[in-house]
């Protein structure tokens, strides 16, 4: 099954998501807003597209967590 289509995210503002069928194409951003099912994601370019901010629906993000990028985090 697709993953839009079991997905339960709890996403909150400052997560950080990519777009689940083309994580080349948006590239990796951070969520700045959600307003119900919607997240506006701030991807300051970082994909092949070089879009910097969109709206999408929540079932279509898949988060990052920290715990995956746990070697590349400092504490500041």
């Amino acid at each position: 099954m697709p993953f839009h289509r079991r997905a339960l995210n709890e996403l909150q503002p400052g997560d950080l998501v990519y777009y689940g069928p083309c994580p080349e194409f948006y590239g990796i951003g951070e969520i700045i807003n959600k307003v119900e099912q919607f997240c506006i994601v701030d991807f300051r370019g970082t994909g092949e597209y070089g879009i910097h901010k969109d709206a999408m629906e929540s079932k279509y993000l898949i988060p990052i967590h920290k715990l995956n990028l746990s070697h590349l985090l400092t504490e500041v």
